[in-house]
């Protein structure tokens, strides 16, 4: 048997899967991740790609650059033009990322789930700040979506509409995994790993949330709008108000690595045709559709 297949053999049984990727000193490894996968040198990070290849189905042929400087430079890659078509519909929201799609669907009054059987309340994802009351009671009975990105995804994400991004919540916490397994046996998973709060309003008013979380090796996400990188070690303000303008398809920020990111919207949105769990989706791609 080729070692690829050993492993990733090995990787589907739940039980090793669970105690090998969360069954250890979590943050001690991101850490170290985060600084290992930064090492400019041609050996590290052959060597590091190679292994990340056997985890993974890792394909770089959209990548718009053939040689990396870092295992690091390979995870937030660019993809080369025209590799992702934006669907520009108004009534539309696109998705934000490559993803696989997880849980989805209605709202239940302001809970979700992250698994069947594992709800999760808004205020606890949120952070119970002085703002989250007003929050949650926007989004009550709306619709979510919880798009999963894997290790060897595109990393990068982006608007899903013309909006103005108005408030930043960042949320320390821990480095569970964040893969199908951890969110079977971990309760309120979301709620405990590192996190931000996306306030985004929508040109005609509408509120629009997406929270990325973080995840082992990764608990490191950068936000172009505000200019900061948020991470196990972050010490800066956690409540950022702002004002700024993105647009449909604009690049808002990356992962240091795989990880997840929610969105919410109020009532008055569908999931789009084809979104359903399990769905593979691309950046672009139709995500929520506005009722008329």
């Amino acid at each position: 048997m080729k070692m690829k297949q050993l492993i990733q053999r090995i990787s589907s049984q739940e039980d090793l899967n669970f105690l090998l990727t969360n069954r250890i000193p979590r943050i001690t490894l991101t850490r170290f991740m985060g600084w290992w996968s930064q090492i400019k040198n041609p050996i590290v990070r052959d060597l590091s790609i190679g292994v990340w290849k056997l985890f993974s189905d890792l394909d770089l042929r959209e990548a718009s650059k053939t040689k990396f400087d870092s295992m690091h430079d390979c995870f937030v890659r660019e993809l080369k033009p025209g590799s992702r078509t934006i669907d520009m519909r108004n009534e539309i929201l696109s998705s934000p990322c490559d993803a696989i799609v997880g849980e989805c669907g209605d709202i239940d009054h302001t809970q979700v789930f992250q698994a069947k059987g594992f709800p999760y309340s808004l205020s606890s994802l949120m952070g119970f700040t002085p703002r989250t009351g007003e929050l949650v009671e926007s989004l009550k009975n709306g619709t979510y979506v919880t798009l999963r990105l894997t290790s060897s995804m595109y990393h990068r994400f982006h608007a899903p509409a013309d909006a103005t991004l108005t408030h930043v919540t960042h949320i320390s916490g821990d480095t569970w995994n964040v893969n199908p397994i951890a969110l079977k046996r971990v309760e309120q998973l979301f709620c405990k790993n590192e996190r931000a709060v996306l306030n985004f309003k929508l040109t005609d008013g509408t509120p629009m949330i997406m929270v990325p979380v973080a995840a082992i090796l990764v608990a490191s996400l950068r936000l172009h709008a505000v200019n900061l990188l948020f991470h196990v070690d972050y010490t800066g303000p956690n409540e950022i108000p702002c004002a700024i303008q993105s647009y449909k398809g604009q690049e808002l920020g990356w992962f240091q690595h795989g990880s997840t990111i929610l969105v919410f919207v109020p009532k008055g949105f569908k999931l789009a045709e084809g979104i359903a769990t399990g769905q593979r989706i691309k950046m672009g791609q139709a995500l929520l559709e506005k009722l008329t």
